[in-house]
């Protein structure tokens, strides 16, 4: 059944999906608490937090927003798990107040254990002397004159707060007449929310409670008879009209209208009076956004500045990632050691610095006349559009899908585009109504032998500061088929040129989800055959209902499948008689897990050497497979399969020290370690190089035993 369809099945779909929304909901809630892991510094507790913050905004920004406006144009299609939009905006209320009081408690919590580690949060009245005198010096100099007060009354409109935009209101009394006003001040955004005492010690103070601490320099003549905070959440999604005639124009038009978004969400302190939440509500409230009263610190996410502190014994042991050694061999010749062997690098332990080089070293050579690069996401300080820069400078023939629809980054890519029109790339922005997501470069290269195409395939973005952070593969090939392949999609995005007999790759919107399928369907008859059938599957959300209902009719035919979804899942394990074969697990850690990686177990129960292994840069939803032009790429290398399936699956399968287990009722149970713990991230950190590391990761006495698997989870 698709979202949105209606009919007597509705109700019974309910008991056969999880909630889109409440499972996302449940994954920040996973990431909230790794802000109370004791295993975790306690800087990089508060990250957590800091990051549990910013992704509920950005969940208010977009998929808050698009329920509200269903339900303010009376939509009452119900979603693929039988709820309307206002059941859902009621259920994710519920939840959401939950996690708000859950953040509240940790913020509490990491508090009191900062202040034991030299690092206080404080009131002006909390300080010292010699520190107050610093701070309202500061004060005068670098934030009085930002400030610009504005008086709510009958002559002055309410202003337009900005999204996100935290804001202060004074209710005061003038002291020579006891006349009562009331004043707003917005905080700059430009400004940092904190501000750090200078020495030794880590002493900060919020913005806010500095202006409120120097309430008489700002107001000379009044009393303060109350003070409070509130922010704002807007709707901050842009849909592309599909009479859009030039998307650039179209864009920055949208840009500025985004600034003006609906209000979604009104966050209040606690310590404003009544009638002021009556005049927020009545400026800034409009019917079907939500309005919640916070007791503690509003804005988690903008602790990220006090992660900042430099305090190293608070943090991650700093990690620095390792140069792969098949491009040192080659004495950093990428194309050399491609031309060699298909090379596969995982990131972030192994470095980004590769792709960067791949690119340089393909702007510098003379002999390379081509190439194609897809830009999703690419940071503010990108290498890799230097790279581009510097290559067409240099004469080549450069051409840069640009993806204008990438949320949130649309301002940072119009800026590039520009950069590199100027330098003479050949900018394309690709479909109006499709996003171009698949992470791809090809260079075409003079050789002896003639042209050859070396081809990069990524599951993560061109993103230099990212893939820090973020897992993901990185693949590099000179494969001719692979080669072919690129330039079809290519010429797809650019010229509307229909792809016809692709070799290697699968893409969407063309026909991946009808591929997955069959692939799944083939480990079906495998089991019908007698044989066994497996099937492990790596991804960021698992939504798409067709795709689900297959992996039930799988599992209902006995085929084991093991699925790895760090976020979004709308499956329901292990619900007898219809998911009883299957697990799903979500790993949470130092780093973000964002690698796709499928495997299809050719007859196998543990998927082995005649697996079918695919890398991808789609998840498994209705947007990656209709709306998005993605790849996936079958790894037949063996070495590189042997290197993706067992090390780098088999060790996501493994770990217990970071994973969490979805049961039946939706819920997320953390694993508790063996007597033998298994932590992933830990173990590629310290064993960074791929290279001949699958058999010992197998037969590792460092790992859990991989075969124990099978009769622990029939038995769960």
């Amino acid at each position: 059944m698709l979202a949105g369809e209606e009919s007597e099945d509705s109700f019974i779909s309910s008991e056969r999906f999880n909630n889109r929304e409440l499972s996302w909901l449940g994954f920040n809630e996973r990431v909230l608490a790794e802000a109370q892991n004791p295993a975790h510094p306690l800087l990089e507790r508060l990250r957590f937090l800091s990051i549990s913050g910013n992704n509920l905004d950005e969940f208010y920004m977009v998929r808050v927003a698009g329920l509200v406006g269903q339900v303010e144009q009376g939509v009452e299609q119900r979603s693929v798990d039988g709820r309307t939009p206002v059941q859902q905006l009621t259920e994710i209320e519920a939840k959401t107040a939950e996690l708000s009081e859950g953040q509240q408690r940790v913020w509490a919590e990491l508090q009191t254990m900062l202040v034991d580690q030299g690092i206080a949060i404080k009131t002006v009245a909390d300080l010292e002397p010699d520190n107050i005198k610093w701070l309202r010096e500061h004060f005068l100099d670098q934030i009085f004159p930002v400030l610009t007060p504005q008086a709510l009354d009958p002559a002055h409109p309410f202003p337009f707060i900005p999204n996100k935009g935290l804001s202060l209101i004074f209710d005061l009394q003038r002291a020579v007449d006891k006349h009562h006003v009331r004043e707003l001040i917005m905080l700059p955004p430009t400004m940092s929310g904190f501000i750090r005492i200078p020495g030794k010690d880590a002493i900060y103070v919020a913005l806010e409670e500095v202006l409120r601490g120097f309430a008489d320099t700002l107001f000379p003549g009044y009393k303060v008879l109350n003070s409070g905070l509130f922010r704002i959440i807007r709707d901050s999604d842009i849909e592309v009209e599909e009479e859009a005639e030039d998307l650039v124009r179209y864009f920055r038009s949208a840009i500025k209208r985004r600034r003006r978004g609906q209000v979604i969400r009104l966050e209040i302190s606690s310590d404003l009076d009544a009638e002021t939440i009556g005049l927020l509500e009545e400026q800034l409230l409009p019917d079907g956004a939500l309005k919640s009263v916070v007791s503690g610190i509003i804005d988690i996410g903008g602790l990220s500045e006090i992660v900042d502190e430099d305090r190293p014994d608070l943090k991650f042991t700093a990690y620095t990632p390792r140069f792969p050694e098949r491009i040192r061999e080659h004495g950093g010749d990428c194309f050399a050691a491609i031309r060699s062997k298909d090379i596969v690098i995982h990131h972030p332990y192994e470095s980004f610095e590769v792709v960067i080089a791949f690119l340089q070293q393909a702007a510098r050579d003379p002999d390379v006349i081509a190439i194609k690069q897809t830009l999703y996401r690419a940071g503010k300080q990108s290498a890799v559009i230097r790279a581009l820069i510097d290559a067409a400078e240099a004469g080549k023939s450069v051409t840069a899908v640009v993806e204008l629809k990438a949320r949130f980054d649309e301002e940072q890519n119009l800026l590039w585009a520009s950069a590199l029109e100027r330098a003479g790339v050949q900018v394309v922005y690709g479909f109006i109504e499709w996003k171009t997501h698949a992470k791809i470069s090809m260079v075409v290269r003079r050789e002896p032998e003639g042209y050859k195409t070396y081809c990069h395939f990524g599951t993560g973005n061109y993103h230099p500061i990212t893939a820090k952070i973020y897992t993901d593969l990185s693949f590099f090939t000179a494969d001719p088929r692979a080669g072919r392949d690129a330039a079809q999609l290519f010429n797809y995005i650019t010229g509307y040129v229909e792809p016809k007999q692709l070799e290697l790759l699968t893409m969407s919107p063309r026909d991946m989800r009808n591929r997955l399928m069959e692939l799944i369907d083939v480990e079906i008859e495998h089991v019908r055959k007698g044989k066994p059938g497996a099937i492990w599957a790596k991804m960021n959300s698992l939504v798409d209902p067709a795709i689900i209902e297959k992996l039930y009719t799988a599992s209902n035919a006995g085929v084991q499948i093991d699925l790895i979804i760090r976020g979004i899942c709308c499956l329901k394990p292990q619900v007898p008689g219809m998911s009883d074969n299957i697990r799903v697990k979500s790993v949470i850690g130092r780093f973000l897990e964002h690698s796709r990686i499928w495997a299809f177990g050719s007859g196998d129960y543990l998927p082995n050497d005649d697996a079918q292994v695919f890398i991808s840069s789609a998840d498994w939803m209705p947007r990656n497979f209709d709306r998005r032009v993605e790849y996936m790429l079958p790894i037949e290398n063996p070495t590189v399969h042997e290197q993706v399936l067992e090390q780098v699956m088999l060790a996501n399968l493994l770990d217990n020290e970071q994973s969490w287990e979805l049961n039946a009722e939706g819920e997320y149970i953390r694993v508790e370690p063996s007597d033998k713990p298994f932590n992933l991230h830990h173990y590629f950190m310290t064993n960074p190089s791929l290279s001949g590391r699958g058999a010992a990761l197998k037969n590792s006495d460092e790992v859990p035993d991989l075969t124990l698997r099978q009769p622990v989870r029939r038995q769960s």
